[in-house]
Formats: C-alpha cells, sequence, structure tokens
C-alpha cells in the first residue's frame, strides 16, 4: 500500500508539471534514439562482418572481346573449385541494368554514357570458409592468371576494410553514448530540481510532521525512473519503425552477400531500458541530494 502511495504521488507531479515533464521525457527520448541509433547499426554492421566471415563471394571480372572459349575454360575451372558455389554470369549489359537499379532516381546520371563501362563476370561463392581452409587470396592469384580474365575481387578484401571502420564506429559509439548519457542525466537532474523546488514548501511541512526521509524521496526517485524509461520506450519504438522502414529496402553491395537488416537482441533492448532507469534513477539522486542526507 505505501509503493502504490509513492507512485500516486509520483504521478500527480507528474501531472501537475506535464509541461516540464514533457520537455524533459521528450529531450531524453531524442538522446536515447541517437544511442540505439548508433548501437543497431553496429549491430547490424557486426552481423554483416560475422557473416562474411563464415562465407566468401569473388567477382571474377572478364576482358572485354573475350572469346568464347577462353569463356567457357574459365567457367569450367570456377565450377570445379573445391568447396564453390557457382552462381552465374553477369553480363555487361545486366551489369549496367543491375547498377541503374540501385542507383534508383539517380540513374540518369548514367544516360549519357556512350559506351558501357561495366565488365561481364562469373560470380561465385564460398561456404564453411574457415572449416575448409580455403584460402581466398590464393585462388584469385590463380584465377587472375587465366586468359581472358581482367581482375577477381572476393569478399575478404573489403571485410579487412571494414574490420578498421568497425572499430572506429565502436569508438565513436561509445564516446557519443558517454556524452548522451551525461546529458540524459543532466537533464533528470535539473527536472527533479525543478519539481523539489515547486514542492519545497510541501517538503518543509512534511519533515516538521515527522515524515522519514524515505517518505519524501520515494515519489521524487519514482518521477526519476518514470522519465528514464518512458524515454527508453519511446525511442525503442521509433527505432523500431526506422527498422521497419529500412527493412523494406534490399541492400546490395557489388560482389558481397545480401544485407539483412535486424533490430536490436533482446539483451541490447533490455540494456537501453536498464540504462533509462538508471540513468533516471541518477539523476534523482543527484537532485536529491542538495536537499537531503543520503541514506542511512
Amino acid at each position: 500500500m505505501t509503493w502504490a502511495r509513492y507512485f500516486k504521488y509520483a504521478l500527480t507531479n507528474i501531472s501537475t508539471n506535464r509541461m516540464i515533464h514533457a520537455i524533459s521525457m521528450g529531450t531524453i527520448t531524442i538522446s536515447m534514439v541517437l544511442f540505439g541509433a548508433f548501437v543497431l547499426f553496429f549491430v547490424n554492421v557486426s552481423n554483416l562482418v560475422m557473416e562474411w566471415g563464415h562465407s566468401s563471394s569473388m567477382s571474377v571480372y572478364l576482358k572485354d572481346g573475350i572469346k568464347q572459349d577462353a569463356k567457357q575454360r574459365i567457367e569450367s575451372a570456377l565450377i570445379n573449385l573445391p568447396g564453390a558455389e557457382f552462381k552465374g554470369f553477369i553480363s555487361k549489359e545486366q551489369a549496367l541494368s543491375d547498377l541503374m537499379e540501385t542507383l534508383g532516381p539517380q540513374s540518369g546520371i548514367l544516360t549519357g554514357l556512350t559506351r558501357n563501362p561495366l565488365p561481364s563476370s562469373f560470380e561465385i561463392a564460398f561456404r564453411d570458409v574457415q572449416r575448409l581452409q580455403l584460402d581466398p587470396k590464393k585462388i584469385k592469384e590463380e584465377l587472375e592468371k587465366l586468359e581472358g580474365v581482367d581482375e577477381v575481387q572476393y569478399s575478404e578484401q573489403w571485410l579487412e576494410r571494414f574490420e578498421a571502420v568497425i572499430y572506429v564506429i565502436k569508438l565513436v559509439g561509445l564516446i557519443v553514448g558517454s556524452l548522451l548519457s551525461v546529458a540524459v542525466l543532466f537533464i533528470i537532474t535539473n527536472t527533479i530540481k525543478l519539481a523539489i523546488y515547486s514542492r519545497r514548501d510541501e517538503i518543509e511541512i512534511y519533515k516538521l510532521v515527522g515524515a522519514t526521509d524515505w517518505f519524501v524521496k520515494a515519489p521524487f526517485l519514482i518521477e526519476g525512473a518514470l522519465q528514464g524509461i518512458i524515454g527508453a520506450v519511446l525511442a525503442l519504438l521509433i527505432l523500431f519503425g526506422m527498422y521497419w522502414l529500412f527493412s523494406l529496402k534490399t541492400i546490395r553491395v557489388s560482389g558481397l552477400p545480401l544485407m539483412d537488416i535486424v533490430f536490436l537482441p533482446n539483451g541490447h533492448i533490455m540494456f537501453i531500458l536498464c540504462l533509462g532507469l538508471v540513468l533516471g534513477l541518477m539523476g534523482s539522486f543527484v537532485a536529491l541530494g542538495r536537499f537531503f542526507r543520503f541514506f542511512d
């Protein structure tokens, strides 16, 4: 019954100062959305890199004017590669069509071309690269020796570049996340301070009639916790909306597997919710610390 009374006091104060709390929760939500967007982006990039680590795709680009018998020899060599899955042949026309489809509204920049600059290619994929102990670099070197082969690109070349990018993204995410957490803490602290100032006379009366510190502090702690949790929930709903919109689009990277966008795992969702709760409680503690002694 006591906790029900605390929640009632907290909700009454939020209703009384709803404009201040609405602005506060809106700002908290924006901060949590920015932090969550970094996490969502990092999760998807990490999943993509993990997928590339277990599989490898390879594009074998052919020289212009290649003879039919040379093309057949290349195709036969690709089919007979250990662990290879032959994906097919992409003509110059198909490559240009795919590029125009990828560019979408910006495809008009290609209309002025006097000739098709894209090469034809064979596409192959390797599964269980690590288990089969395949060496894509060695395979690339052997294929580039074949007559009619212009260049060979494989996904590990992109993976090596992405590993450095992921490290930078992770570092930036930690820095931005820390700054946003401090901002949320500052917002909640100042909102609770305003709430304390608006009820200062009421608090003094409570203390005069013998109310315990916990009786006075509990509603403010609940207010801070509610602000943090509500801000986190709203942020997750916005992030899910963003995820749903982006998941409707197909994202392809030339020569690489299809990128499937995933939402935050349950562990990350719980982390964001707990982060909102902890920041809300910490903000309340900081604000209350100026007016009350710490709990015994």
